[in-house]
């Protein structure tokens, strides 16, 4: 079963995605925490992990890792350029949806999300019980 690495600066909001995507039913074996996008990178590549949720909006980033920046890094980055991304925000303008997509992001949810949107958004990298 798959590994998920959760980043966000919000140890609860981490504790929050994990908690709903196992009430979703969504198969994952392990779930991994970074608390910013370096700490994300080392791990990536300490780990093998299935998919990764990126939470677009992190304060006190250091070495300028934005949302789009991470995106672009892992995408760029050889053998992990596979691993999908998923990024997350508090809100999901036209222009921003359109900033992922061009960065080699594979989806995108916004805060607060549902059950079913969840479903709907990781279905396609994670089975459903």
């Amino acid at each position: 079963m798959p590994k998920v690495l959760i980043i966000d600066d919000s140890a609860v909001m981490r504790k929050i995605i994990q908690r709903n995507i196992q009430k979703s039913e969504l198969l994952v074996d392990e779930f991994i925490e970074a608390g910013n996008g370096n700490e994300g990178l080392e791990k990536v590549a300490a780990n093998n992990v299935d998919l990764i949720l990126y939470d677009w909006d992190m304060p006190n980033m250091t070495g300028v890792m934005t949302g789009v920046d991470f995106v672009k890094f892992i995408k760029g980055s050889g053998q992990k350029s596979n691993i999908p991304v998923v990024m997350i925000a508090m809100e999901g303008g036209e222009a921003k949806i359109e900033e992922l997509k061009n960065s080699g992001a594979n989806g995108y949810l916004t805060k607060p999300f549902t059950l079913d949107q969840l479903r709907s958004k990781l279905g396609n990298f994670l089975k459903v019980r």
